[in-house]
């Protein structure tokens, strides 16, 4: 099967890695952290940064040809979970902006450092795009929880 990598030219250019690779219609969203166009970490906490991690994600994902809606798996890596949960109803509220109330398979994962120093996130994902895509149980009754790891965000 031929792949093709996706480099946004939003996003700072990649080094040693792709920032997403389309193979058939599975889209792979290499990790995202809160790294703005010119390479550097956004000021602010964990919620500025998974907004700007998640808008990296989404990026990716739009110049693929994708929507919020194709992500199948999402993983967060995170230097402090409870500081996520503490501001889960927030990073719920700005999922739902920026992606509805579609909600992927998900993970979160506390790790003790990601690549930059200051990173405090990491968003990973996976998305199914295209024609393959519109065979499944689109629309089907299902339970759709916030990205609220440990909780729920109502």
């Amino acid at each position: 099967m031929s792949h093709y990598n996706v480099n946004p030219s939003s996003l700072a250019a990649p080094s040693g890695f792709a920032h997403g690779t389309v193979a058939g219609g599975t889209v792979y969203l290499g990790g995202q952290t809160a790294m703005d166009g010119t390479g550097a970490i956004v000021a602010g906490g964990i919620v500025e940064q998974f907004t700007q991690a998640f808008s990296n994600v989404l990026v990716t994902l739009a110049e693929a040809g994708g929507a919020p809606g194709d992500l199948v798996s999402v993983t967060i890596y995170l230097t402090d979970v409870e500081d996520y949960q503490r501001h889960g109803r927030e990073i719920g509220r700005i999922w739902r902006e920026m992606a509805g109330t579609h909600y992927p398979a998900m993970a979160g994962i506390g790790v003790t450092r990601l690549w930059q120093a200051e990173a405090l996130i990491e968003i990973q994902g996976v998305a199914v795009i295209g024609a393959e895509a519109a065979g499944t149980a689109a629309g089907a009754a299902g339970s759709s929880e916030p990205p609220v790891l440990g909780g729920s965000a109502a």
